[in-house]
């Protein structure tokens, strides 16, 4: 419905004709590009889903050889890296983090599953969440950190704090979004669901 809203009727709800984001016009102009790369910082993406394959960012500082080509501290990082486990496989354990890279960028008009907002754009995985979709302030600020530092114009954030945090609990989060400022990359962050 958030794509193309046609007022379709889903179970018991309907939708709003025209009350989305206006997607198929705006593919019209463009489907996106690789060039630009979205570094998803959730619980880690399913590099293999065949929507979001074709779409995954590829390091082009490093290659799969068990060194840190590009000198990073991070061995064969070619497609993202795993903060909560420290290792080069951000896999998703939890399917947040793959539902959000296909609505940023499942490749469309290939006979597959579903259209993301922008087909061709590059996903780079960041695992900053674990099994259950949490994380700590730590995990989350070096995974920013990460992306700025190996090319992502965008980051998307689709995490939220428990009532619990306070902001004294967040300053490397804090550090690192000040970080993607200086650098220009733009953050884009949940509201959260709950509350």
């Amino acid at each position: 419905w958030g794509l193309n809203n046609t007022g379709q009727v889903f179970g018991t709800h309907t939708g709003i004709a025209d009350d989305d984001i206006d997607a198929p016009e705006a593919w019209d102009r463009s489907i996106g590009s690789a060039s630009t790369v979205v570094a998803v910082a959730d619980s880690g993406v399913a590099a293999d889903h065949p929507d979001i394959a074709p779409n995954i960012w590829t390091n082009p500082g490093e290659v799969v050889n068990g060194f840190d080509d590009d000198g990073n501290g991070k061995v064969d990082d070619v497609h993202g890296w795993d903060f909560v486990d420290d290792g080069n496989n951000p896999w998703d354990y939890n399917d947040h983090g793959t539902h959000v890279a296909g609505t940023i960028a499942a490749r469309g008009d290939n006979g597959v599953g579903v259209a993301g907002v922008a087909w061709r754009a590059s996903i780079m995985p960041v695992r900053v969440l674990d099994r259950n979709g949490e994380g700590d302030s730590d995990t989350i600020g070096k995974g920013i950190r990460f992306a700025v530092k190996h090319g992502a114009k965008v980051i998307n954030l689709s995490l939220v704090f428990s009532e619990s945090q306070t902001a004294a609990d967040i300053p490397p989060i804090i550090s690192a979004l000040r970080y993607a400022h200086r650098k220009r990359v733009v953050v884009v962050g949940a509201s959260g669901n709950d509350s």
